[in-house]
């Protein structure tokens, strides 16, 4: 008898290979059949998918889209105590003695009929701000990067959750067989060049099944690693080194119905189809000029914001239902000023290109799109405040995010922080809540969207956690 037969793992295996076989029917209907969990979704959703343009490192509000007049008077004062609150401090700025008041150098303006005030670092949004949906009332108890970015992608602070994305694929699947359901790319600004790396967990599937993370899309080299065939390798003897190994790893499925194998087979499959589909999807040769020139000259630098932001809607347009656009640079404790107009300068036409071009194809109305960061910036100067330079820290407290198109209201401004951009004083929203309201536009009710494990149901937005539907952006 083989040895394998005997031991406690496999008398398991072989009775769970009923699971397995599921499984692996689920994962490879998913895009067929719209979505690995049934039921799904819950009432008619208002986007088919999402784009997320993640700030990372933390954009300043203040200095951005939260305008605060009265500041100018209380320059170099210091931040009363009051308004702080006790709030605890990071390392970086736990020695310092003072906490003065920094004021944005940059103007401000009011633009469209919703009247919103953008700064002058963001002229391209601020054509188009009756498209978006300012929440200035954002808040996360996440003090730390590493934290901080995964509360936002996972909905804890701590590492081995599920990424929104892997929710989203798991839930929906792919509207497209030959591309994954959840793409992710990376550029790195000219804001602060040391801004804090990224995990691949990030984007990771967490406790489902590893079908669901997110693919990484590079912009040296082959998009995504190991997709192109070794010379001499021809396509036809590809497909038969798929089937074969697909027949071994059934063998192993057979014998021990381990989901993740049926996942090892599926994603073979992906592979190959994507051998002609990724390609095709990245080869900007045939976009018009008029369209480069909408999304600015770094559009046609592959890796770029800008670039990134042009194929995110190439893939909106093939069906990726979550592409997730991480762009770093924003963690700017020294130096503010001169980084953050880099920065801005990165951002801002692809950023509102995006959402113009969605918009003219008939493509913003089902989908979502998102930008922000993990967290706020202080309005107290970290290090030296001069007349043209200072530097702000961490702050969860309040920070500006905005969203447009996938049923949510357009030229609307969602709650109110106080003359300090430093306290929320109407409307808070929660990284929980903003989870909550983003499965609802796609069609899920975040309460009945769960995956067993550890013998319970989770959720992206937590078991015991309370999280609301913001009812009040929704068009």
């Amino acid at each position: 008898m083989d040895q394998r037969q005997l031991t406690r793992r496999y008398f398991f295996g072989k009775a769970a290979a009923g699971l397995g076989t599921a499984a692996l029917a689920s994962l490879l209907q998913a895009d067929e059949s719209g979505g690995a969990m049934p039921g799904i979704p819950h009432f008619p959703p208002t986007a088919k998918r999402v784009i997320y343009l993640f700030q990372s490192g933390a954009p300043s509000q203040m200095d951005l889209f939260d305008y605060k007049p009265r500041l100018r008077d209380l320059a170099k004062t210091e931040l009363p105590d009051s308004i702080r609150g006790g709030q605890r401090l990071t390392g970086m700025t736990s020695g310092q003695t003072s906490f003065p008041v920094a004021p944005s150098i940059f103007p401000f303006q009011q633009h469209g009929n919703s009247g919103a005030w953008v700064s002058s670092l963001m002229p391209n949004l601020a054509k188009v701000s009756d498209d978006l949906c300012f929440v200035k009332s954002m808040y996360t108890e996440a003090i730390n990067h590493d934290p901080g970015v995964t509360f936002c992608q996972t909905g804890f602070q701590i590492a081995g959750r599920p990424s929104i994305g892997s929710w989203l694929a798991y839930g929906l699947g792919s509207e497209n067989k030959d591309l994954p359901a959840f793409v992710v790319m990376i550029s790195q600004g000219s804001g602060n060049p040391n801004d804090q790396p990224l995990a691949e967990r990030q984007w990771g599937s967490g406790f489902l099944p590893s079908k669901y993370q997110g693919v990484k899309f590079r912009s040296l080299g082959d998009p995504v690693l190991y997709l192109s065939d070794p010379d001499g390798f021809t396509q036809t003897e590809r497909r038969r080194f798929i089937d074969d190994l697909g027949k071994l790893n059934q063998v192993e499925l057979d014998q021990f119905g381990d989901p993740e194998i049926a996942t090892r087979i599926a994603q073979y499959e992906m592979a190959y189809k994507m051998q002609s589909s990724v390609p095709e999807l990245t080869d900007l040769s045939k976009e018009p000029a008029h369209t480069f020139d909408l999304y600015g000259p770094d559009s046609r630098k592959p890796g770029t914001f800008a670039a990134n932001c042009l194929l995110a809607r190439r893939m909106a347009e093939r069906g990726v239902r979550f592409i997730q656009l991480f762009h770093r640079g924003w963690d700017q404790h020294n130096e503010l000023p001169k980084q953050i107009q880099g920065q801005s300068r990165d951002t801002d036409q692809a950023s509102a290109a995006l959402v113009q071009d969605l918009k003219e194809r008939g493509l913003l109305e089902d989908t979502l799109v998102v930008w922000g960061g993990e967290f706020g910036r202080t309005v107290y100067c970290q290090g030296k405040l001069t007349a043209d330079n200072y530097g702000r820290d961490h702050h969860p407290r309040c920070f500006t995010m905005w969203l447009a198109g996938g049923g949510i209201k357009g030229g609307k401004i969602h709650g109110e922080t106080d003359d300090f951009s430093y306290n929320i004083v109407a409307d808070p929203v929660h990284l929980r809540d903003f989870h909550a309201t983003v499965l609802h536009q796609l069609g899920y009710d975040h309460e009945r969207f769960t995956f067993r494990h550890q013998g319970l149901d989770q959720r992206l937005t937590g078991v015991d956690e309370h999280a609301r539907v913001v009812e009040e952006i929704l068009a």
